[in-house]
């Protein structure tokens, strides 16, 4: 520790030295007036790019500004100091006089169910509020050890703490520092260093697991698998379906198994889309059914060969089920759904069948949401897959994974392929991308050929359009390219632009 009992940090005096990080020391200490309150001094050399905002202020010191939330510890101070030639920044918030909430399970023994879903609660209210900000965080780092408990206080008063890993919902792609975090509370999406509000609700979800069945979720022992294969040895685990046990505790009733599996599905469309609506689930407000939680994917091995997601044909509502967006729904009408449905009549005038079209937009703006209701509205089969689920650590198995897709959509075709997050899949070559990721990309290309007259059709979806090979964009390929408006963006002001241009 930098500091002992009695030293100075700034205005405030040192009480006690709380405990140190890579990044960080915490300290107890006193302003002028005598109150206690809570330091954390903040090494600035050892901070990831992403963690300092374009105009150099810490992120994590500019949300704690933003804390206005009884969950979560309000800021009182921030500034810096320097030490030993090196620059520290340091953020002062009240003080919580109790413990973790860690170390209360394992001082109890564990929870009852109506404990559990207490804390739940107000983690996901804390969270709330976090997603609704005027510019939107994800916390990206939900744990019992970042949940303290106020010894004078009751549930209400618990409190998430541990902002140094959040982030800004529009902020680019960051994969995490698993020496940092603890990856069995990682969304799927995380591990390709997507960040979205729905990565936060499976840490929610993990959360609640962990108290009511007292281990975390697909947990394995990775201790003696190689740092550069635990991702892998962990996502193979999600393979296998969440063991949900009956365990006979009381209140442990089918609607809180069901809002636990539903917060942790590995496909992130299929997670509740707010804490809100996720805190609705657990008051019995809203009826919640029993969903699998299966991660969705192709082979991961090298033969190619395994189990892969079957098209399902989708029925619903379709666009009905979406409010607003009449612009873009018509252009969809005109441009897409009715050549998909009228091929023949299309070729008669000499139109060229689309093969697929990316829809792209900041996160959160229910591009998932949008295509699914798409694939309702057009009556094709519908599989939904993701990078994680397509890309192997084994030479070839990637391109197979693609080429077994491809395949499988024609032999149930009329067939629509959702990618989500493609620009993980096919990232823009002209950058510093590995040898394999070329491969995959050459292979996506050639499978994109003449996809319309096969009985298939590609939705790519992604926050970052420029990120993309510029040659899956061309003609033949996702040549069809909308806009998808932030929701709070659809209430009013000018229409959103439905064009992009890529170099």
């Amino acid at each position: 520790m930098t500091f002992g009992k009695g030293d100075r940090i700034g205005p405030y005096t040192v009480t006690f030295p709380h405990g140190q990080g890579r990044r960080a020391e915490t300290y107890r200490v006193k302003d002028a007036s005598g109150r206690t309150l809570f330091l954390k001094l903040i090494d600035c050399s050892r901070l990831s790019p992403w963690q300092v905002g374009d105009d150099g202020e810490i992120t994590e010191i500019a949300v704690a500004r933003q804390c206005d939330h009884r969950n979560l510890c309000r800021c009182v101070d921030s500034g810096r100091v320097v030490v030993g030639g090196g620059a520290r920044a340091y953020v002062v918030t009240e003080y919580v006089s109790g413990e973790t909430l860690a170390r209360r399970v394992v001082r109890d023994g564990g929870l009852g169910v109506y404990e559990a879903k207490q804390a739940a609660r107000h983690v996901l209210s804390a969270l709330q509020h976090l997603h609704t900000l005027s510019r939107p965080v994800v916390h990206c780092g939900v744990t019992m050890d970042n949940v303290m408990l106020d010894l004078v206080g009751g549930w209400d008063d618990l409190r998430l703490t541990g902002l140094g890993g959040a982030r800004y919902l529009d902020q680019a792609p960051a994969k995490p520092d698993l020496g940092a975090v603890n990856a069995f509370c990682l969304a799927p999406e995380c591990f390709a260093g997507v960040w979205t509000v729905q990565s936060d609700i499976y840490a929610a979800g993990a959360l609640l697991y962990q108290l009511i069945y007292e281990h975390l979720p697909w947990f394995v022992d990775v201790s003696r698998i190689d740092a550069r294969e635990r991702v892998d040895a962990i996502l193979a685990e999600r393979d296998k379906e969440l063991d949900l046990p009956e365990i006979g505790k009381f209140e442990l009733d089918d609607q809180l198994v069901a809002c636990i599996a539903k917060a942790l599905s590995c496909d992130a469309g299929e997670r509740f889309q707010s804490a809100g609506a996720f805190i609705d689930a657990l008051d019995g407000k809203v009826k919640v059914e029993r969903q699998s939680t299966r991660r969705r994917v192709l082979s991961d091995a090298p033969s190619g060969k395994g189990g892969r997601p079957r098209p399902g044909k989708r029925s619903g509502p379709g666009f009905a089920a979406v409010a607003g967006m009449d612009e873009l729904k018509s252009r969809l009408r005109e441009e897409v759904i009715e050549p998909l449905r009228n091929p023949e009549e299309y070729r008669r005038y000499g139109v060229t069948i689309p093969n697929g079209m990316l829809l792209y937009g900041p996160p959160g703006c229910g591009k998932t949401f949008f295509a699914k209701h798409f694939a309702e509205e057009v009556g094709f089969n519908f599989v939904c897959v993701t990078p994680a689920a397509l890309k192997s650590r084994y030479v070839n198995a990637t391109q197979e994974n693609i080429a077994a897709m491809f395949k499988q959509a024609e032999e149930q075709a009329p067939t629509i392929i959702f990618i989500d997050e493609i620009n993980e899949l096919v990232p823009d070559r002209r950058g510093d991308v590995h040898e394999m990721s070329r491969s995959a990309v050459n292979e996506m290309l050639a499978q994109m050929d003449r996809t319309g007259e096969r009985g298939i059709f590609v939705i790519g979806a992604t926050n970052y359009p420029e990120a993309i090979d510029p040659a899956m964009l061309r003609a033949g390929r996702l040549e069809k390219k909308y806009y998808v408006a932030a929701r709070h963006a659809l209430a009013g002001g000018p229409p959103p632009e439905t064009e992009i241009r890529i170099s």
